[in-house]
């Protein structure tokens, strides 16, 4: 069940993915890594695709601000103007790199050289929070999505509603078939399945610390994927005794 933020009154109902959707989930990304995506689409496609995705998701901005501002508790007009439009152009900016991830050629001597390769990694998971549901998801996919790589994400299960209607958009835009993938549910059953799965090369988390160290141990105890971990608390204040506590009150807020 998905709650407004701000009573506590159900808003609707999500189902919840199992380990058996994450393996539906990779196999799909695998498929379009492989055939459609990766590096059998060039730079410049994938950025044209980032480009329009941006763009409908600007088309549909008030939606999405008003999906973000029930799903979190934001005010409309800051949903709007921070959060969706910094998405935005977050993406743009990802769509725009696209096209120059670029290796070097480095002359050795006069008769040889040697030349690096960038290349993606393959099927990423990636794992986001409550608290930007769309400012996450952006600096997520934006950069894995241009580098080639597909995606399997799982958005938090109390905030899934813009997630779920980016997939739409996905499709609308052109994206070929499981280049991104959206899997609902909770962190002990879909996020531990991401975590844990032999066909994910990389997974990008951000949350606890607690399950940053899960996630690490998963990673050991597998296929030793790459780990991405942004972990800690979420804006820590101290207020002295002698503090002039309105103000301490405006700042604090105004700081988060």
């Amino acid at each position: 069940m998905v709650q407004r933020s701000a009573t506590g009154k159900i808003i609707t109902k999500i189902s919840a993915g199992t380990s058996k959707d994450v393996d539906i989930a990779v196999d799909a990304a695998r498929k379009a890594y492989k055939t459609s995506w990766g590096l059998k689409c060039p730079g410049t496609v994938r950025g044209k695709l980032l480009n329009k995705l941006a763009d409908l998701i600007e088309a549909n901005i008030d939606e999405f601000a008003a999906l973000e501002s029930l799903d979190v508790g934001k005010v409309f007009v800051k949903a709007k103007a921070q959060d969706i439009q910094g998405a935005i152009e977050v993406i743009r900016y990802y769509a725009g790199w696209a096209d120059k991830i670029q290796g070097k050629t480095i002359e050795s001597n006069e008769k040889k050289f040697t030349y690096t390769r960038h290349e993606p990694y393959g099927v990423v998971g990636q794992i986001i929070p409550w608290n930007f549901p769309m400012g996450m998801l952006s600096w997520k996919i934006g950069p894995a999505l241009a580098t080639g790589n597909t995606v399997v994400l799982k958005p938090s299960e109390v905030t899934p509603l813009t997630a779920l209607r980016l997939a739409d958009l996905v499709n609308e835009a052109g994206f070929p078939p499981g280049v991104l993938n959206i899997v609902n549910g909770y962190g002990h059953t879909v996020g531990q399945a991401i975590a844990e799965h032999p066909s994910i090369e990389k997974v990008a988390f951000t949350g606890s610390t607690l399950t940053g160290r899960k996630i690490l141990k998963a990673s050991a105890e597998t296929n030793l994927k790459v780990v991405t971990l942004e972990l800690g608390g979420k804006s820590p204040t101290i207020i002295f005794d002698d503090a002039d506590l309105d103000q301490a009150v405006k700042w604090a807020t105004f700081g988060i």
